[in-house]
């Protein structure tokens, strides 16, 4: 079993490169408040107006999107009676819609994942969805400008897919996927999370700007920022991301914008704080400014363009990949079937 350990982690080390430069004078999180209620015990979505946080706790028996004041209080909950498998994460359109990613899938069994729309006072509908591809384990939706959802996988060593509804969502569906493209998230020295460095590669939550400008993908241990250009959010992340150190969070799912770009995160259990990054979208911005054009090929946690799928990496690590994923899943929290 050493032996399988010590192959698996020189394997994701090699894979892992060099993580992409942070910005300069990133600044470190701050506390905003304490999640002191139970039934946020599994916080894995987060959403903010600047006033009122969103929240959305992975599993449950019904749909519900929690209101908190700026203390993390929970001040009201909007529910609807439609039963999620297994939601991971929450993002909001500019019509006030709450949309829940009903995409987890650990064990990679479920013929169809959702999307829960959910208005404020409490009508949810299902869109349910197919992969192209099989199943995939999906922690990260991002929602674009003009409302298409696009949804990042949660995968080993950092080698995540990127997929987006053929056409219009259809009620209940299904409405098939496509994949539009790959991207590679390095392995960095940041603390925190449930899986060592692993955890640093491993998509677990995501964020929009409200007007689309900027979008962050996150790991356990970091965030990545993006700025979408004439909403193009499909070429924005194949851009060099700003990367966002979020150290020493036990189980970072959550992340989010506040109106003014300053970016939340948060994690699961009860006495995890809310932390915050104040100006963290306008480093996204002017990272792309320093770019100027250039775009494409493939960055430390960027994209490689339509239906990329590193078939270098795959070949190398397929074996792997099983043992790794026996290991991992041991060491998350399951999911229920």
């Amino acid at each position: 079993m050493r032996g399988i350990v010590a192959a698996t982690l020189v394997l994701a080390a090699f894979i892992g490169g060099t993580a992409p430069a942070l910005a300069q004078e990133v600044p470190a999180p701050q506390p905003v408040c304490k999640n002191g209620d139970s039934r946020l015990s599994e916080l894995s979505g987060l959403v903010s107006d600047g006033e009122h946080l969103y929240a959305l706790n992975d599993g449950g028996t019904k749909t519900q999107v929690f209101v908190l004041g700026r203390d993390c209080k929970v001040q009201k909950v909007i529910s609807a009676a439609t039963d999620p498998y297994d939601p991971e994460d929450l993002a909001r359109t500019a019509d006030g819609t709450f949309w829940l990613s009903d995409t987890g899938d650990n064990r990679k069994r479920r013929d169809t994942v959702a999307l829960i729309s959910l208005t404020p006072q409490g009508k949810a509908t299902l869109h349910r969805l197919t992969y192209p591809d099989g199943q995939h384990d999906v922690e990260a939706l991002i929602m674009d400008r003009s409302g298409t959802p696009y949804l990042v996988t949660k995968d080993l060593f950092g080698s995540s897919k990127v997929y987006r509804p053929t056409g219009p969502l259809a009620s209940p569906g299904p409405t098939p996927l496509e994949n539009v493209g790959s991207l590679q998230i390095k392995e960095t020295s940041t603390p925190g999370g449930p899986a060592g460095s692993i955890g640093s590669m491993t998509v677990t939550g995501a964020a929009s700007m409200a007007d689309g400008s900027v979008v962050a993908l996150r790991t356990y241990t970091d965030a990545y920022l993006y700025a979408v250009t004439d909403g193009d959010l499909k070429s924005a992340l194949q851009r060099e991301p700003v990367r966002v150190p979020l150290p020493n969070e036990k189980q970072g799912e959550a992340i989010a914008f506040d109106p003014d770009g300053t970016l939340l995160s948060g994690g699961e259990g009860v006495g995890e704080q809310i932390r915050a990054v104040k100006g963290a979208a306008a480093l996204a911005v002017d990272a792309a400014k320093s770019e100027g054009s250039t775009s494409g090929g493939t960055s430390a946690a960027g994209g490689t363009g339509q239906g990329s799928d590193f078939p270098y990496v795959q070949v190398g690590i397929a074996a792997v990949v099983v043992i790794g994923g026996l290991l991992l899943v041991g060491r998350l929290r399951k999911r229920r079937a």
